[in-house]
C-alpha cells in the first residue's frame, strides 16, 4: 500500500461476499476504494477503527425494494442503512417511480411507492438526477416497471398493447436503458398488465437482453396457479444473455404449502438452459395492497393502512370483520384502498426457498406504510442471525454472498459486492454473535443490533446505533457488458 489510508478496519474476519470462507485480515480504505486488505501492521491511517471479534462484509444489496421515492423524500433512509444495507435496487414489480406522471392521486398499485405529486419525472435521467440532488444515504440502482411503460404509452390499459403501443414502450425503454437502468420489471399480478401477455413482454425483453440488463417479475399467480405463472415467465425469453429473477418467491395460501418442492424444481430444470434466480424475504408473511381476493379466511390478515377507516391500523381483519358483521373479503372492500400485510406461506417453504443455491436476499419493504411490515427493517439482520446462527440454514459466508457478492454479479453493478482491492467501500461491519432483528408486526419500526459500522463509498455513515457523518449515497447506473 503505497499511500496513507484514510480509514483502516483493523482485526476483523473479512467475509468478501464470494462465498469463500472469512479470513482474519485488516481492510484499508482510501476515496471510496478499497486500497489494500492483510496484515498491514501499523500503516499510517487518518482513522483507525478495532473491528476484532466482528466481520467485515460488503455492504448488503437489497435486491428488491420499493423505495423509488422514499429516498428522495427521506434520504435518512435509516431502515436500509441501519441494517448494512449500502445499496437498494428499486423499481420492481414493474412499477416505478419513473419516467411517469400523475395529475392526480397515483393509481394502485403506484400508491405504494406515494402520492401522486411524487411522480414527477419525464424521463429516466431526470429520475437519476433527483436522487443525486437528495443524496440519500445509501447507493440506488433501478429498474424499469412495465406496468410504468404501459401507463405512458396506451390509454386503455384493460386490453393486450398493440403494435404500435409496444413500440412505443420499446422506445422509452431503450431510452431508459441507455441512461442506466438496470433493466425491466413486470408485475403482470397488478391491474395496470394484467391484460398484458408473453407477446407483449417479449420485445421489451429483448431489449433488455441486448443491452446486459436483467429481467425481473411479480408473476400473475403465487397462490394455486403457481406452476403456470412461473412457466408464462420463463417463456418470455429463451436468450442466454438475459437473467430472470423471480421476484418474492413463495408459495401462497394454505392449499400450496409445501408445493416449494414443485417450484424450485421447475427453476433447477430452466437453470440448466439459462439463467434463472430468484429473491426472497426471511418472513412467512407477505405484504401489498388490501385485495378482495387474498382475504380468504383461511390466513390472518393485518391491516397495515386503510384509507376510509385509517383507525383500523394495526387490527387484525378477522376482528373487524366480525365487528362489522361481514366476511372478511367484503371488510378487505371496504377497507380499500389499503395495505396488509398476509401471513400466507408455510416457514418449511420460506427455508427451502432461502436456501436455494439462486436466491437473493431482497426486503419488499414499503416505506410508504404507516405500519409497514416488519421485513423493511429487519431482514438482512434476521437471516444473518436468525436464520444462519441460529437456525444454521446456511453458513455465514454463504449468507453473506446471498446478499452481496451473488447480487451484484446478476444485476451488474460494478466493483461492488465483494470485499477486494479496487472494489468500492461500501463495507457493512457486524457482530456476528448479537446481530439480530428488533422489528416487529405490532411494532416494527425498530433498529436492529449488531450492526456496527456501515461505509458507503468509503464514507463512515453509520456508527454505534447511529447514523454519521454526511449522506454518501449515490445513483448507480448499470455496468456496460
Amino acid at each position: 500500500m503505497s499511500e496513507d489510508a484514510d480509514l483502516l478496519l483493523r482485526g476483523g474476519v473479512v467475509i468478501d461476499g464470494s462465498g469463500a470462507p472469512g479470513v482474519r485480515a485488516d481492510v484499508a480504505v482510501r476515496g471510496d476504494r478499497i486500497t489494500a486488505i492483510g496484515d498491514l501492521g501499523n500503516h499510517p491511517a487518518g482513522t483507525t477503527i478495532e473491528v476484532s471479534g466482528r466481520i467485515v462484509a460488503p455492504g448488503f444489496i437489497d435486491v428488491h425494494t420499493h423505495d423509488d421515492l422514499a429516498c428522495i423524500r427521506d434520504p435518512a433512509m435509516l431502515a436500509k442503512l441501519s441494517q448494512g444495507v449500502t445499496t437498494a435496487i428499486v423499481g420492481n414489480c414493474g412499477i416505478s417511480a419513473a419516467p411517469v406522471r400523475f395529475a392526480g392521486a397515483a393509481s394502485e398499485p403506484f400508491n405504494l411507492l406515494g402520492d401522486g405529486s411524487e411522480f414527477a419525472f419525464r424521463s429516466f435521467g431526470d429520475y437519476a438526477a433527483a436522487i443525486d440532488a437528495a443524496r440519500p444515504s445509501i447507493n440506488v440502482a433501478a429498474l424499469i416497471g412495465h406496468s410504468t411503460l404501459r401507463l405512458q404509452s396506451m390509454g386503455d390499459l384493460t386490453r393486450r398493447a398493440d403494435r404500435q403501443e409496444i413500440a412505443r414502450m420499446c422506445a422509452i425503454l431503450g431510452d431508459c436503458l441507455a441512461e442506466g437502468a438496470l433493466g425491466l420489471s413486470s408485475g403482470v399480478f397488478y391491474a395496470p398488465a394484467e391484460a398484458a401477455d408473453t407477446d407483449e413482454i417479449a420485445p421489451l425483453a429483448a431489449l433488455v437482453a441486448q443491452a446486459g440488463g436483467a429481467y425481473t417479475a411479480h408473476i400473475r399467480d403465487e397462490y394455486d396457479g403457481i406452476a403456470d405463472a412461473m412457466e408464462e415467465f420463463f417463456s418470455v425469453s429463451d436468450d442466454v444473455r438475459l437473467p430472470l429473477v423471480l421476484s418474492h418467491h413463495k408459495c401462497a395460501g394454505v392449499p400450496n404449502w409445501g408445493r416449494s418442492r414443485e417450484t424450485l424444481a421447475l427453476i433447477d430444470a430452466t437453470r440448466k438452459r439459462r439463467p434463472v434466480f430468484l429473491d426472497c424475504y426471511p418472513y412467512a408473511a407477505g405484504s401489498t395492497i388490501l385485495r378482495e381476493d387474498l382475504a380468504d379466511g383461511l390466513i390472518e390478515v393485518l391491516v397495515n393502512w386503510s384509507e376510509p377507516h385509517p383507525e383500523m391500523a394495526g387490527r387484525r381483519l378477522r376482528s373487524v370483520a366480525e365487528e362489522w358483521r361481514c366476511t372478511e373479503s367484503e371488510a378487505a372492500r371496504r377497507l380499500a384502498p389499503g395495505g396488509a400485510s398476509y401471513f400466507q406461506m408455510h416457514e418449511d417453504d420460506v427455508r427451502a426457498i432461502m436456501r436455494h443455491e439462486g436466491c437473493m436476499i431482497g426486503s419488499d419493504g414499503l416505506p410508504n406504510d404507516p405500519l409497514p411490515h416488519p421485513r423493511l427493517w429487519g431482514t438482512f439482520p434476521r437471516v444473518l442471525g436468525h436464520y444462519s446462527r441460529d437456525l444454521g440454514l446456511m453458513p455465514l459466508e454463504e449468507a453473506v454472498h446471498r446478499m452481496t457478492g451473488l447480487s451484484a454479479a446478476t444485476f451488474h453493478l460494478p466493483d461492488r459486492g465483494r470485499i477486494a482491492e479496487g472494489a468500492v467501500a461500501d463495507i457493512t461491519v457486524f457482530d456476528p454473535e448479537s446481530v439480530a432483528d428488533t422489528a416487529t408486526y405490532d411494532s416494527p419500526h425498530q433498529i436492529s443490533r449488531g450492526i456496527d459500522y456501515v461505509l458507503v463509498g468509503g464514507v463512515l455513515s453509520w456508527a454505534h446505533g447511529q447514523p454519521v457523518g454526511e449522506r454518501a449515497g449515490r445513483f448507480i447506473r448499470r455496468a456496460a457488458t
